[in-house]
């Protein structure tokens, strides 16, 4: 993947969805919930200004409804602020 984000912003590569429940439910496309975490792919460039508190290759859990939903080359990525950040794990 060849992108860098600016500012403030990170890409992540969201978990894939929970195909089925402990107790071996399968869950339909329609009832699947978005993940809220996955891996940091790309980080912008540390500066003064900019301290980077993420790193490449770092599991991370975000909000709900954070950041933006991309897809290059046949794959989805999240585009979000280190804000939208909860913790890493």
């Amino acid at each position: 993947m060849n992108i860098k984000p600016l500012g403030e912003r990170v890409v992540v590569e969201p978990a894939p969805a929970e195909e089925k429940t402990a107790g071996g439910i399968i869950i339909p496309d329609t009832a699947k919930e978005k993940p809220q975490q996955g891996t940091v792919v790309a980080v912008p460039e540390k500066t003064e200004d900019n301290p980077v508190t993420v790193k490449v290759g770092d599991r991370v859990l975000y909000g709900k409804y954070a950041g933006t939903e991309i897809t290059i080359d046949d794959k989805d990525y999240l585009i979000m602020n280190q804000s939208d950040i909860l913790a890493v794990i």
